[in-house]
């Protein structure tokens, strides 16, 4: 059972923007910050917002009983089809964190008729070896849960540092998931397989996304390793230390699309535009690049937020 919460309306023939959240956190605690950012707004706009909880880590969410069987990372992302159809949706662009990253990724490779674009974050790719399943497995028996989660979170320096970001989301892990639910998703995740992905043209028949896809990961962060440029200062989680940052790339993103071509620039890219003109002011007249937004793509009526269960 997924638990789904929709912002906005569709706007015509545009996709939804579907989100997944990492292991240990929920919608609320992964993309709130981002998606409440004041950059962000030029965005969601355009777009009817779709936040997808894994079962049993919404807020509130009921214990799941004794031997309950978690579904796996396919069973996860072979649910999201139905999340699609349910609400009518005739494609998404996915943004998903860690383990949501993973999912959106899996969705993508069996269902790309869906997905019109991914924006992953912080993604592995690869299964744990037995040695390293093995290590998880026992430190979840031996230590708090939200303690065994939160080095999959945040990068080394700011766990070290005990940063006042981590000393709110532990207690928030511990507050608003519940504690079993998050072991039963954690060991779920911690037992997934490869992805088994290759780039296109690099082998006979490749698995391989169809879709434009964009890699954003922390400097710090501990998927560092799967990326080729680390997005700067940003941690362990870029969603909540650089919102302005991932929002401007997102805006590329999308505009690589096809999508907002005549958005305005993020307070972010207006600040670079004044520090360059005001830097050449002394050099003539120049010409210079004007956005507008949309008028064409009307904002609609004030955001309605609906939570249903799938």
């Amino acid at each position: 059972m997924l638990h789904v919460v929709i912002r906005g309306a569709p706007k015509g023939n545009k996709p939804a923007i579907l989100t997944y959240h990492d292991v240990g956190l929920n919608h609320k605690l992964c993309f709130n910050p981002f998606f409440n950012n004041e950059d962000m707004q030029e965005i969601t706009k355009h777009f009817v917002i779709c936040h997808v909880d894994a079962p049993g880590q919404q807020v509130g969410a009921a214990q799941f009983p004794q031997g309950f069987q978690y579904p796996t990372m396919d069973q996860l992302a072979g649910m999201l089809p139905t999340v699609v159809q349910h609400f009518g949706f005739k494609s998404v662009v996915g943004i998903g964190v860690g383990a949501g990253a993973y999912i959106l990724a899996k969705f993508a490779l069996i269902h790309p008729d869906l997905v019109e674009g991914l924006v992953l974050l912080n993604i592995n790719p690869n299964g744990k070896g037995w040695i390293d399943w093995a290590a998880s497995k026992l430190s979840g028996l031996t230590s708090n849960i939200p303690d065994v989660v939160l080095p999959h979170l945040f990068s080394q320096d700011e766990l070290v540092n005990n940063s006042e970001l981590v000393q709110s989301y532990r207690q928030q892990i511990n507050n608003a998931i519940n504690n079993y639910n998050l072991q039963l998703f954690w060991n779920l995740y911690n037992s997934r397989r490869d992805l088994e992905m290759n780039r296109g043209g690099t082998a006979l028949n490749a698995k391989t996304l169809k879709c434009p896809v964009m890699l954003v990961v922390g400097d710090n962060a501990p998927a560092e390793e799967g990326v080729v440029s680390p997005m700067a200062d940003s941690g362990g989680l870029p969603q909540l230390t650089q919102p302005g940052k991932l929002t401007e790339a997102f805006k590329y993103f999308l505009q690589g699309m096809g999508y907002m071509p005549s958005a305005s620039m993020t307070r972010l890219a207006r600040s670079r535009t004044a520090s360059l003109t005001s830097a050449g002011s002394g050099e003539g007249s120049r010409s210079r690049a004007c956005t507008n937004s949309d008028s064409t793509e009307g904002v609609g009526a004030v955001t309605q937020t609906m939570e249903v269960s799938c």
